[in-house]
């Protein structure tokens, strides 16, 4: 009678391991040029920017900071006052239940100060500023307009990038601004809509000695921070843009990836910083 030797267990297939190293090392690679090539244009630009004077088309920045600015306010605005309402639709369980009605204003105040304007101005920043500007550079880069620019002798890192970089910094610290008030504001208005707390009772919560300046700067400062990001991506997907239009589509894809992961990832170390 014959028996039958059991099976050794399948190894596994080497062809599929080494595809997939193949696969971990070139994306490994691709992030490092992406995040060398960035470094690179970010010492290009603050080269730029520390000359005395510095060089810098100034007619270019005062057009991008209206363009990204003035024209940004109406949906931080939206977005800043939804936000304060949103902070006290969810402390109003908590609030009834113990009758910490005095605390309303700091612990709205808190939150949207430190983190939640910060973080959901960049994020609307990120999403019309930055792609709007990587689309733009792109579209120049894949028409040749960049080339041109080279060929008469115009930098276009001094003409195009710099301004637009210094512009969208700009941009997110001043919506930052308009966002902490207007969240305030909302949620004042929600507090006493919802809760029938006084104005007046919630501001006085708000600067009642529970929240303190380092609060507020602590906000503005991650707003620099991730405007720094939010540019930095922006320009450089936009002119190493290649493959025509298709390209642009790629690097305004990119653009928005990078910059909303780079985002939360500066919030959380920065986070440590301004405690």
């Amino acid at each position: 009678m014959s028996t039958i030797a059991p099976q050794a267990p399948a190894a596994a297939e080497p062809g599929r391991v080494e595809a997939t190293a193949q696969a971990a090392g070139a994306a490994f690679l691709s992030l490092a040029r992406t995040i060398g090539a960035a470094a690179l244009l970010l010492a290009q630009i603050a080269r730029r920017l520390v000359a005395v004077p510095p060089v810098i088309d100034y007619p270019e920045l005062r057009r991008n900071m209206h363009k990204m600015t003035v024209k940004s306010l109406p949906i931080v605005v939206i977005t800043a006052l939804f936000t304060g309402a949103i902070t006290v639709i969810q402390a109003a369980p908590i609030v009834k239940r113990y009758g910490a009605e005095g605390l309303l204003g700091w612990a709205s105040g808190f939150a949207t100060l430190r983190e939640i304007a910060p973080l959901l101005t960049a994020l609307m920043i990120s999403g019309r500023v930055g792609a709007n500007n990587t689309a733009e550079l792109g579209t120049m880069v894949v028409t040749e307009q960049i080339d041109a620019l080279r060929v008469l002798a115009i930098d276009p890192i001094s003409f195009l990038v710099a301004p637009r970089f210094v512009a969208i910094v700009a941009t997110l610290f001043l919506m930052t601004l308009y966002a902490d008030a207007l969240a305030l504001f909302g949620a004042a208005c929600a507090g006493y809509g919802l809760l029938q707390i006084e104005p007046q009772s919630f501001f006085n919560g708000l600067t009642g000695g529970l929240l303190y300046f380092g609060d507020v700067a602590g906000g503005l400062f991650k707003s620099v921070a991730f405007g720094l990001v939010i540019a930095l991506s922006s320009c450089h997907f936009g002119i190493t843009t290649t493959g025509g239009a298709p390209g642009v589509g790629r690097s305004v894809n990119a653009t928005v990836v990078a910059s909303a992961a780079g985002v939360f990832i500066l919030d959380y170390f920065v986070s440590f910083v301004v405690g």
